[in-house]
């Protein structure tokens, strides 16, 4: 329990004008309690969100969150010595507001507890009816409301795609992208060539030669990829191969995490940037931990197959 650590406390406000925004942070044992206050009244209150969580209250200058550590889809990590758990405060914006949406970083950091260890897996998954999850995979819209209207994307736009996992009855997971690849056939086996899109465990490659990036997560249980439209040779049809994976939120490591190229800042976690050194291998070899890596056969891991799309030139 995170009740006889000691407790140091980590947030920081610079974005979109909001530096005016006084904020305080209390970590509690098991418990967290976040006040945001802005004098100006720029932001609508009602409109900001703590990872999963509402505002416990509001008025129209101060936003306050008091939530348990165990809710609100809080990630917990280990680094070194210290024992982090870490969200992301929201603000949803409107359509007629001149306060951008924007996403920003709460940690509360405890010291390790020396008789810690990560958690593993009881091999007998059906113990917590992961052999009954759902993955779904789609092709979304431009702003993710809703299925895409059409296959067809011109070159050089944005291929919406989600997929996500229906979790009801299960312990919170959350679902990453751990390979996806083109090819001009429906079966993988039988294609003459591909195009690497994420490979070395959750590696958006793509994103380093064009604007391809993952969308900042609403659930832990849904992952959102804006894929830049590519001419593949002179094929017509295109189709998307990836293989998703459902894990422990807490147990995000080199082999489990979902990794995009930012320029001029480097490769940068999804999940926290704050532990981006997480995808410091993705410019060689992110290796699996076999005792901790679950098999094809346990429900965890599910490959999918998206199309066909078809790639227009521009003119």
């Amino acid at each position: 329990m995170a009740s006889s650590l000691h407790c140091v406390v980590l947030f920081w406000l610079v974005a979109f004008g909001l530096t005016a925004a006084d904020t305080k942070l209390d970590c509690g044992p098991d418990y967290m309690t976040l006040v945001w206050t802005d004098s100006r009244s720029q932001a609508d209150p009602s409109l900001f969100r703590l990872g999963s969580c509402l505002p416990t209250s509001f008025t129209p200058r101060e936003v306050v969150f008091s939530v348990d550590l165990s809710d609100c889809n809080f990630r917990r990590l280990v680094s070194g010595n210290e024992l982090n758990y870490t969200n992301d405060l929201f603000y949803t914006s409107s359509p007629d507001s001149y306060v951008l949406p924007f996403s920003l970083p709460v940690v509360c950091s405890y010291q390790r507890p020396k008789d810690w260890s990560p958690r593993v897996y009881d091999p007998v998954f059906s113990t917590y009816g992961v052999e009954d999850l759902v993955f779904h995979i789609d092709l979304m819209n431009a702003d993710f409301s809703g299925p895409a209207e059409s296959p067809v994307f011109p070159l050089g736009s944005m291929i919406p795609i989600m997929a996500r996992v229906e979790q009801v009855t299960h312990q919170p997971l959350v679902v990453l992208l751990e390979e996806c690849v083109a090819a001009t056939t429906p079966d993988l086996q039988l294609a003459v060539d591909v195009y690497t899109i994420i490979t070395n465990k959750g590696c958006l490659v793509d994103s380093k030669t064009s604007r391809s990036r993952f969308e900042q997560r609403l659930e832990t249980s849904v992952i959102q990829l804006l894929l830049q439209a590519f001419k593949f040779g002179g094929a017509q049809e295109v189709y998307i191969h990836c293989t998703m994976v459902a894990w422990d939120p807490n147990g995000l490591d080199e082999t489990k995490k979902a990794c995009h190229y930012v320029k001029d800042h480097g490769w940068v976690l999804l999940d926290n940037p704050m532990y981006s050194s997480l995808c410091d291998c993705c410019d060689s070899t992110c290796r699996s931990r076999k005792a901790r890596s679950p098999g094809a056969g346990n429900g965890l891991v599910q490959k999918a197959v998206i199309g066909p799309l078809t790639i227009t030139d521009l003119a």
